[in-house]
C-alpha cells in the first residue's frame, strides 16, 4: 500500500483527505527518521498504524485548529522543509502565501527552531519561482 509521496516521488504530500477538515502530510515510505522529526517540530502530529507487513507513518496537521490555522500551519512548514533540502508538494487550495512569507522571515531573523538545517540534510534547493519545489 502506497501513499502520495510514493505515487508522486515527493519528499512531503500536503493534501487534504476527501470529504474530511484533515490536513495531511504524507511522507515516502520508509522516510528517515530525520525527516519524520522534522515534521514533528513544525507543529505537524505524527500517526502511525502498524500493519502485519509495514508501519505507516504520515503526519497531520492539529485538528482542534481553525481552518485557516490549518492552512498557516501547513504552509508555515514548507520553508523548513525546502530548507533542509526536501521537495514537498501543497495544493493552491492549501498554500497561504501570508504565512508562507512569514515562515520563511522567522528563518530569516533566526526566529524559528528549525533555522538550521538538520545535520546530514541535503543541499539548499534555489529558491523556488512559485514555491515550486513547494509544487501547487
Amino acid at each position: 500500500m502506497g501513499n502520495r509521496a510514493d505515487d508522486y516521488g515527493s519528499d512531503v504530500e500536503i493534501y487534504r483527505k476527501p470529504l474530511t477538515n484533515t490536513i495531511y502530510a504524507e511522507t515516502p515510505t520508509g522516510a528517515p527518521e530525520q525527516l519524520l522529526a522534522l515534521l514533528d517540530a513544525l507543529g505537524l502530529e505524527r500517526k502511525t498504524t502498524v500493519t502485519a507487513g509495514p508501519a505507516y507513518v504520515w503526519h497531520e496537521v492539529p485538528g482542534h485548529l481553525s481552518e485557516d490555522e490549518r492552512k498557516q500551519a501547513a504552509t508555515r512548514a514548507i520553508p523548513s522543509l525546502l530548507l533542509a533540502g526536501y521537495v514537498v508538494n501543497i495544493p493552491d487550495d492549501l498554500f497561504d502565501p501570508t504565512a508562507y512569507q512569514e515562515a520563511v522571515a522567522d528563518i530569516r531573523n533566526h526566529r524559528h527552531p528549525t533555522a538550521t538545517p538538520p545535520a546530514g540534510a541535503r543541499p539548499t534547493p534555489k529558491a523556488p519561482g512559485r514555491a515550486n519545489s513547494a509544487r501547487r
